[in-house]
This record gives structure tokens, sequence and C-alpha cells, in this order.
């Protein structure tokens, strides 16, 4: 549907680095929070961070000290720094948008670790 724009997937040796980054296009309303979770084959989805309008930010413990979100800035867009990255990591990554009206997924990009 367009209404999210991921992007900055790919494949990094155990320990690299990574940024992904999730934008909202122009057709999202009042946005509450912007997050991004990840899944992998046999696995549920699960939040790995998010930041509400407010910058306040939550993350699964085990990403907490090796990844960073941003505060949502005036274009609407998000980064998720992802530092010493380990093949548990791997997984599709899915950005989500809550806004007033809806709440938007996008369509995913791969992060692969490898040992």
């Amino acid at each position: 549907q367009g209404q999210v724009l991921e992007s900055g997937g790919g494949l990094v040796q155990d320990g690299g680095s990574l940024r992904l980054s999730c934008a909202a296009s122009e057709s999202v309303y009042g946005i509450y929070t912007m997050g991004w979770y990840r899944q992998s084959p046999g696995n549920e989805r699960e939040l790995v961070a998010e930041v509400d309008s407010n910058g306040a930010t939550n993350y699964v413990d085990s990403v907490k000290g090796r990844f960073t979100i941003s505060e949502i800035n005036v274009q609407n867009t998000i980064y998720l720094q992802m530092n010493n990255l380990k093949p548990d990591d791997t997984a599709m990554y899915y950005c989500k948008i809550k806004g007033v009206l809806d709440e938007y997924w996008g369509q995913g990009t791969q992060v692969t670790v490898s040992a």
C-alpha cells in the first residue's frame, strides 16, 4: 500500500553493524508510535524496539545495549542502529506505524548475521 518505506537490511558477520530506516508516507496521519518487529522461521513476530511521539522508547531485553532507535523526526522517519549483531538477530525485520486512524506494516527487510 506504500504507507511504510523500509530500507537497510543485508548480510553482515557476527559482531557487525547495520542501520535500518523506516519512513511514513504523507498519507499516514497522526503518528503515535513507530517501531521495528522481527520474525524468524518457526517463531512468532516479536517487538524489537519502538518509539512514541514523545520520544519514549521500548526495547526487547535481548537487544538492549546493542540496538538504538531514534526519535521520530520531522520527515516521520526513524532509524534503528544495530551494533554487535549476533546470528540470533537473523530475521525479517518489519516496521510498524501506529497512527490515529490505523496501523501500518512494511513489507519487511531481511537481516542475516553469519557466524
